[in-house]
């Protein structure tokens, strides 16, 4: 389906994005060239949504997973009802991604069968912290994979997400190499870029969300990594049952 850009954001008038989009406004002191505007994601605290929303952010990427027992510094994970209250009422976006594992216990690591049981606990607390039907979790990919990895690990690891929550609401957290080889395969919706492995300044056309800075900046002192927003509708709580569709604008003919 061929989607110019001016009939893309004709989307954004409607009624139904205009809450979406509302927070938008007022990021253009943090937004790269180009983005929609900027999130935060974070896991070492919760900065207030008073902070986060005078800085300039458009709102926060939240995990929906717990913490690794032998990380207890990850006091902002999972994500809570209260927190998200506070961000909706200060006008703010939430989005939700999952990462429990890392390096050498990393979810992906378990395969089909861990994608199922990792889905079902991101999706239960989701849920519990208020997530909305037809919303999307962004699974984590957070490597530089090899091909075989790819192949033989991370895609059933993924295929057992999708048959959980649906394809139609599978997010990918991953390099280009991870998005394009998954991308290829049709598994997955929403995809969020990080850069390593990633070639530097290349932004993926089909990514909703692009990590572009991490460790470097603090917000009510807890450390926070910087995301493009790089679709109107890029996964955000507020938009459940929108009509706006979720294709990234650098994937639209001008």
């Amino acid at each position: 389906m061929h989607v110019s850009r001016r009939s893309l954001f004709k989307y954004a008038a409607a009624g139904s994005a205009a809450a979406g989009l509302a927070a938008l406004s007022g990021t253009a002191t943090v937004a790269n060239a180009g983005s929609l505007g900027t999130l935060l994601d974070y896991s070492a605290g919760v900065p207030s949504a008073q902070s986060i929303r005078a800085g300039g952010y458009a709102g926060a990427i939240r995990y929906v997973s717990d913490r690794r027992p032998d990380a207890n510094w990850m006091v902002g994970k999972p994500v809570k009802a209260g927190e998200v209250n506070a961000l909706t009422a200060a006008g703010l976006q939430v989005v939700s991604c999952y990462q429990f594992g890392k390096s050498a216990t990393a979810d992906w690591r378990e395969g089909r069968e861990g994608g199922k049981r990792h889905a079902t606990r991101g999706l239960e607390l989701h849920r519990q912290a208020g997530g909305p039907e037809g919303r999307p979790i962004y699974a984590s990919i957070d490597d530089n994979p090899s091909p075989a990895e790819i192949n033989n690990l991370i895609r059933p690891y993924l295929e057992g997400w999708a048959s959980v929550v649906g394809n139609q609401n599978l997010g990918i957290y991953g390099n280009t190499g991870v998005l394009d080889a998954m991308i290829g395969v049709g598994v997955g919706t929403w995809y969020w870029q990080h850069n390593w492995g990633s070639p530097k300044g290349y932004v993926h056309p089909r990514a909703h969300l692009h990590q572009f800075e991490i460790d470097k900046r603090t917000v009510d002192g807890i450390g926070v990594d910087l995301n493009s927003i790089l679709a109107l509708d890029y996964g955000q709580w507020s938009l459940a049952g929108s009509i706006v569709p979720n294709i990234p604008i650098g994937s639209i003919a001008p």
